[in-house]
């Protein structure tokens, strides 16, 4: 439902489903079970996002499809994970981020102090890519024993495993980190400086000879404020962002500009690696999407297909990979869902 709805298939579905196959089954007919096993025993690997427990209810946990393949790997991801005083609780990304710190740290870090959400699903995307490094893991462990097997990951675990300034709370050291990264307001719009500011400092009074401005005897905090300004009155006073950042690249500190989402083609990067593409958007014209970010030496990677209707390939996929005629597909009509197809 979210997201343009262009070809019959909204935005937010066709960036996530673009290049895939669909078949839809309805968990709740009698017999829908017995085909999603049927598929499973064909299958090197099965992914699921129910709620604790509710996959074995429906006939298709862990338990009843790795009967019928024990090759199988199974992934399933939960907020909190599969056992425990909070497996049954509801968790979407915003849950997560609110659990693990990142909301209160993002408030530290900011001057209003505001609690807000993050502008980006981080759990959802960091236990989906925990999730892949795990599923390829139990790939090659198959390789060695011949049995596949079931992974519990937690949205929560995956978000903590990828936390780089945890440790820092953990042992009570936040006194030591890197100051965070500032935006400053600039020539042609503000820059990020990827740098402490004590090191900024350092480097733009040594370069470029600015007077430390702080009156004998200020305090830290006051002192940081002094020559804050003073380097934003010097970045102001430069003619153009080219003299700029051309000076930060003489002095190696990391810089970048700061972009809207909307003019991201225009990066140079996503423009020369060609990461954003046109694909078919099933309504006569084509819409953008994100190109794999994979680039193998001998391989090829990228999106070949449109994201599909749902149903689309009930037909196609039962007949590939169940060997089934019409006659045998037809069997299971009263279990398949099709929309627009």
């Amino acid at each position: 439902l979210w997201g343009a709805d262009i070809g019959g298939n909204p935005g937010y579905y066709h960036q996530q489903n673009t290049g895939k196959r669909n078949v839809s089954i309805d968990l709740t007919k009698p017999r829908a079970a017995e085909l999603v096993k049927a598929l499973a025993a064909k299958s090197d690997i099965v992914i699921e996002n129910f709620r604790p427990g509710v996959a074995g209810r429906l006939g298709v946990g862990y338990a009843a499809l790795s009967e019928a393949n024990p090759r199988l790997v199974m992934l399933s991801i939960s907020g909190f994970g599969q056992e425990g005083p909070e497996a049954q609780r509801a968790a979407f990304a915003p849950v997560i981020h609110a659990e693990a710190g990142l909301i209160d740290r993002q408030a530290r870090n900011t001057k209003s102090g505001q609690l807000v959400d993050l502008a980006f699903s981080a759990s959802d995307t960091q236990a989906a890519l925990h999730g892949m490094v795990a599923v390829l893991s139990a790939l090659w462990m198959r390789e060695r024993t011949g049995l596949g097997q079931h992974i519990d990951m937690a949205m929560f675990d995956a978000t903590l495993a990828t936390d780089d300034f945890l440790h820092y709370a953990l042992e009570n050291s936040c006194s030591t980190r890197v100051l965070a990264s500032e935006v400053w307001e600039a020539p042609g719009g503000p820059i990020l400086i990827s740098a402490d500011f004590r090191l900024i400092w350092q480097q733009f009074s040594r370069a470029f000879g600015i007077a430390d401005p702080s009156p004998a005897g200020a305090s830290v905090a006051a002192k940081s404020d002094h020559r804050h300004a003073a380097v934003q009155r010097y970045i102001l006073a430069l003619p153009d962002r080219t003299t700029l950042t051309a000076q930060l690249d003489r002095l190696n500190i990391a810089w970048g500009d700061v972009r809207r989402s909307e003019d991201i083609r225009e990066q140079p990067t996503a423009r020369h690696r060609g990461a954003i593409i046109e694909i078919d958007d099933r309504a006569g014209g084509t819409r953008p999407i994100v190109q794999s970010p994979y680039r193998f030496s001998a391989a090829e990677s990228g999106l070949r297909r449109p994201a599909p209707w749902q149903g689309e390939h009930n037909e196609e996929v039962l007949a590939e990979w169940l060997g089934l005629d019409a006659a045998a597909r037809a069997e299971w009509a009263p279990v398949l869902v099709a929309g627009k197809v």
